[in-house]
């Protein structure tokens, strides 16, 4: 099975590093030197690591056969795809790879049923879940622990406790309100 691992960045220096968004918590497994990496469109790989470093809290990766920023720059937000044993599970129980979360039922903490799991989408702040609802709409559910307490992998499910509006706007409460003087 295939795992979206990064996206490359811009070129950094003139010896054809790129920075990367790391999309895995497993960096180091994944974009360590020597790995070999399918791309996204598949036209620009595969690329093999040759070498990584964490520069100013970035990882800056170099690829075999890249020498200058020219090269480094045209493999800007480029996708890079590691192979993975499907039955392969992180080491910490409380992390999930993406395709272990697609397609799980959501149900809230009382049994209702809310949707299932069509995506999983990783912002720089925290990562979301898309969950397409009977009716055809989309609800964006962050996943935390607060609102996500519960992954069951046997089940199928994730259980969610979300916050007053986030299923229903007109649930919403409203923080504070500002009066014109």
């Amino acid at each position: 099975m295939q795992l979206v691992v990064a996206r490359i960045g811009r070129a950094h220096g003139i010896k054809g590093e790129v920075t990367v968004e790391v999309r895995t918590d497993e960096p180091e497994l994944r974009l360590g030197p020597g790995a070999v990496l399918a791309t996204e469109p598949a036209s620009a790989g595969p690329l093999t690591i040759e070498t990584g470093r964490v520069h100013s809290g970035r990882l800056l990766l170099r690829f075999e056969g890249v020498r200058d920023r020219t090269a480094a720059e045209a493999l800007r937000n480029i996708l890079l795809i590691a192979e993975v044993d499907p039955d392969e599970v992180p080491d910490d129980p409380e992390e999930f790879y993406d395709h272990q979360l697609m397609d799980l039922d959501v149900v809230t903490r009382d049994g209702t049923a809310v949707g299932r799991i069509t995506e999983v989408s990783h912002l720089p702040y925290q990562d979301l879940l898309i969950v397409k609802r009977p009716d055809g709409s989309e609800v964006m559910v962050p996943f935390v622990a607060e609102i996500v307490p519960e992954i069951d992998l046997e089940e199928q499910r994730a259980v969610i406790d979300p916050p007053p509006g986030l299923l229903d706007d007109s649930q919403a409460e409203i923080a504070s309100t500002r009066e014109d003087s």
